[in-house]
């Protein structure tokens, strides 16, 4: 399925029982599953298995491509929500699948099962890449988490945050990495950089970003910025490294 529309797309959190593969054919796509959140360019897609809660936002005009996967297809297919890169491959096949259905039929005919068959392989095979935010299970981290979410311009340190949430500062700090693979300071960094994508991406100058994410000198967040991307912000924002996000 392929859809195009001259506003902004919102998707309310639901889960189906079919697996579902989408992207973007040009832009952002911030996406949102049980599991954590991530930030989508159009080089990459989003793999959601049968039964998984999801929401997804795109920034400005929205362009995207969806596909099913009935559930007894998805045997061998990854198990969590993961955002993989969209091979040559699989953009081809999949542009041919988004089409089907169109003439109010359901049912696949040789060639269209054989493309089928090319989407699970490569859906089976591609590498997962890590633009997303895993959220924690504990109750205590994930009230930090959110915390942090809901004000990412809040200057709190990790202890005084530890001790609004109940938790001692080691706990905190253990926890974290065991569950998300990242140490509270490092987590919000990479939740400050997911937003900054979204706020480049919908034309927020550079300076207003910086300022609503906490940082009073915006040359610290320019610093940060090119430290974890590879680019400043300003040139990450005029379009020329808007397919190569590399916060892994």
């Amino acid at each position: 399925m392929r859809m195009v529309q001259p506003q902004e797309r919102v998707t309310g959190a639901h889960r189906h029982a079919s697996g579902q593969l989408f992207g973007a054919m040009r832009g952002l796509l911030s996406v949102a599953a049980d599991s954590g959140q991530w930030v989508v360019p159009a080089s990459h897609c989003v793999w959601v298995p049968p039964h998984h809660v999801h929401a997804l936002r795109s920034h400005g005009p929205f362009a995207g491509w969806s596909v099913y996967v009935d559930e007894a297809s998805c045997a061998g297919l990854p198990a969590a929500p993961c955002v993989m890169r969209v091979s040559g491959l699989l953009r081809e096949a999949v542009g041919r699948a988004s089409t089907w259905g169109e003439d109010g039929s359901d049912a696949l005919d040789a060639r269209q099962v054989r493309v089928a068959g090319v989407i699970l392989d490569e859906i089976a095979a591609a590498p997962h890449e890590a633009f997303g935010l895993p959220l924690p299970t504990d109750p205590r981290l994930l009230r930090v988490a959110r915390a942090v979410l809901d004000d990412l311009a809040d200057e709190r340190g990790v202890e005084a945050l530890a001790a609004w949430a109940g938790v001692s500062l080691r706990t905190l700090a253990r926890r974290f990495i065991i569950e998300t693979g990242f140490a509270p300071s490092a987590w919000r960094q990479r939740a400050r950089i997911l937003r900054a994508l979204e706020l480049l991406a919908a034309g927020q100058p550079v300076t207003t970003i910086a300022l609503d994410l906490g940082y009073d000198n915006v040359s610290a967040f320019i610093a940060m910025f090119k430290r974890v991307m590879g680019v400043t912000p300003g040139r990450y924002g005029d379009g020329s490294e808007s397919g190569n996000i590399g916060i892994g």
